[in-house]
């Protein structure tokens, strides 16, 4: 156990000395810049397998990428997939946040749990509070400490379980919100590197995301039950100094009154979805389209469905709790919602710009290619191409929480790479996903690490960093092991992602005849 804490005594010195992520892709930026002036002298160039284009890399410096740059630089943000995106989901979400639905909503769900259900509850409830952003963090967690305590449990194994489903199951939820279209607003991008015309949504990995509810439950069911809350009671007595069960409180009238007028206001945004759906030239059909993509309107729909469902479904909340007084109320909710994204938005900007001048060096699609050469040389099969991807996520997680981040600076190599080896863009984003997921609860790294060990210390005050490492360490380690067998068996049994999505990738004939041979065999034997 020693020698086990000195590892991660020294991942943390290590994590400690990096850069703010901000200042991770001006150096990224900068080192682009060096390398494409390099590709450049050097004539490097390869062929896009599905335009029959002829890539080449061009520098940085020279005077078409300056006049980018410089004078495009407001558009280059402007463009940057993920900002709208995140941005139009959050002006709802905000509302219903801070009007309080979220928060009354889950501790319903926990309060009413019985004893024996009560963990898989709060691993349910863990992984769908991630709709709350990073009021999960300060909502969920502690409470489940707290409905432990009441129902007689130790404490500090409820707030394992918590910590374990909002953190370690980070990717799962029953619905698609503000981290899909963040994440997979990074992947488009990257996609139409190599395919133009390729379109990603925000349900692109619905489906994989229930998946992992369905798959992390029993996990944490077993593991708070038979591992973690006996070890506990063996280490501390039930009775710890912290929070007493009367904090317990049941929703009060107001409250309920909320939760029935935001459950009528759901209802009503399915009814009008499915109306507009099933009306005479429906804006959610695409007529023209081939048969398996005629639906993406409908899936492309869902940032605005949601969006305007928390929005209206908060503000219902509000005016029947009472936390809503007027629109003015509601007005600051998401005046304040989005200046809370000042640090994204800030983050947004030089990762905007890295993912356009990568696409501008012609860099991307070089390094696919070339990639996707080499990894049909070791014809591994697809599963464990996705497990390699698991792994690296895994690694990256260690030092940079921010899962954007990393997805921005991994996003342009790894998912055309991938396309070309017949595995779609979804796909490899589910197993990024799963790899920052799992091990968020295993680094102290982590931003809200510290803030978990003090809710901790509240029950138990010589509860300490190896403490909580050492009761989140199994969560991990099964959640990994997990997390890889899930993706393999995902990809083997050829499972939908989500609604229209796959697991492979088709590509569209070549344009021109100076494809590459070598390319072109690898895309067909995929």
């Amino acid at each position: 156990m020693a020698s086990g804490f000195g590892i991660l005594n020294a991942v943390e010195r290590i994590g400690n000395k990096l850069p703010d992520p901000v200042f991770l892709f001006l150096w990224f930026i900068l080192a682009l810049i060096v390398l494409s002036m390099v590709g450049a002298g050097l004539g490097w160039e390869s062929v896009n397998p599905v335009t029959g284009d002829v890539l080449e890399a061009k520098s940085l410096l020279a005077p078409a990428n300056l006049e980018k740059l410089i004078i495009e630089m407001p558009k280059t943000l402007a463009n940057f997939p993920p900002l709208g995106i995140v941005l139009t989901v959050v002006y709802g979400a905000a509302v219903a946040e801070r009007a309080g639905l979220f928060t009354t909503a889950f501790r319903g769900m926990l309060l009413n749990a019985p004893r024996f259900i009560l963990t898989p509850v709060v691993a349910v409830t863990g992984m769908v509070s991630h709709h709350a952003s990073d009021a999960s963090y300060v909502v969920v967690i502690p409470l489940a400490a707290v409905i432990f305590a009441a129902a007689g449990r130790h404490p500090l194994a409820g707030l394992a379980a918590g910590f374990a489903a909002v953190s370690g199951g980070f990717a799962g939820n029953l619905f698609p919100g503000a981290s899909d279209a963040l994440i997979l607003g990074i992947t488009e991008p990257a996609a139409q590197l190599i395919d133009p015309n390729y379109t990603v949504t925000i349900a692109g990995n619905w489906f994989f995301s229930i998946g992992m509810v369905v798959v992390f439950t029993p996990i944490i069911w077993f593991l708070t039950d038979v591992v973690i809350e006996p070890r506990l009671k063996k280490r501390a007595p039930l009775e710890v100094e912290g929070p007493k069960a009367d904090e317990k409180t049941p929703l009060t009238r107001e409250e309920k009154r909320g939760l029935a007028f935001a459950g009528l206001t759901l209802l009503g945004m399915i009814a009008l979805w499915t109306a507009i759906f099933l009306m005479p030239g429906t804006p959610f059909i695409d007529p023209e389209a081939e048969p398996n993509t005629r639906l993406n309107p409908l899936y492309q729909s869902l940032v605005a469905f949601f969006a305007v469902l928390f929005f209206l479904a908060g503000a219902a909340y509000g005016v029947g709790a009472g936390t809503v007084k007027s629109h003015r109320d509601l007005v600051v909710m998401m005046r304040d919602g989005i200046a809370q994204m000042a640090p994204y938005v800030v983050l947004a900007f030089f990762a905007a710009h890295f993912v356009a001048m990568f696409n501008w060096s012609g860099l991307g699609p070089i390094l696919a290619v070339s990639g996707a050469e080499y990894l049909k040389t070791l014809a591994l099969p697809a599963p464990m191409l996705l497990v390699a991807v698991v792994l690296v996520s895994c690694f990256f997680d260690l030092f940079i929480g921010s899962a954007s981040a990393k997805w921005s600076a991994l996003a342009p190599i790894v998912v055309p790479m991938f396309m070309l080896l017949g595995i779609s863009p979804e796909m490899t984003t589910a197993a990024y996903r799963m790899g920052d997921s799992v091990t968020n609860i295993a680094t102290p790294l982590m931003s809200y690490f510290p803030l978990i060990l003090t809710f901790a210390q509240r029950w138990d005050p010589k509860f300490g960093l190896g403490s909580l490492m050492s009761t989140m360490l199994p969560y991990a380690g099964v959640f990994l092991i997990a997390g890889l067998a899930m993706v393999g068996m995902w990809v083997a049994l050829d499972l939908p992602l989500g609604p229209g999505v796959g697991v492979h990738y088709e590509p569209p004939p070549p344009t021109a005849s100076t494809a590459s041979p070598t390319i072109a065999e690898a895309v067909a034997a995929r």
